[in-house]
């Protein structure tokens, strides 16, 4: 009995995506103001850098253990975990697109980058929901 999946191009495009969570969970704990420091946000207080390692680390670290644990499930809870996942990214890209529409006008980096990255890691989510 085999304990790995089978390594498929939808095993592939979940462990890249739950790597990519697992990089911003781990850095985020560990440096929370260089995590945010990009986007111009400034973390001097312990309340601050406690929500960014909250909402990007403890989000970013449980996001990575649901995406690993759907590599083993099939069927619904899969599909599931790859549509509320991807809906969670798809909507950080939203919010981009609505704060240009807005009037927030950002520089490519970082925000128009992740927004591609989003937008690419929702899409390769629904498509092998």
């Amino acid at each position: 009995m085999c304990l790995l999946p089978e390594v498929t191009v939808a095993a592939a495009v979940i462990v890249v995506v739950a790597v990519f969570f697992a990089g911003m969970g781990c850095y985020a704990l560990a440096a929370p103001a260089a995590l945010i420091r990009p986007f111009g946000i400034d973390v001097t207080t312990g309340t601050a850098r406690s929500e960014v390692r909250a909402v990007y680390g403890g989000f970013g670290l449980g996001v990575t253990a649901v995406l690993l644990a759907a590599l083993w499930q099939d069927g619904p809870v899969r599909t599931g975990v790859l549509i509320t996942v991807g809906a969670a990214l798809a909507g950080m890209a939203g919010g981009r697109v609505i704060a240009a529409v807005l009037g927030d006008r950002t520089t490519f980096y970082p925000n128009w980058f992740y927004c591609g990255v989003e937008a690419a890691a929702a899409a390769a989510l629904f498509a092998i929901a």
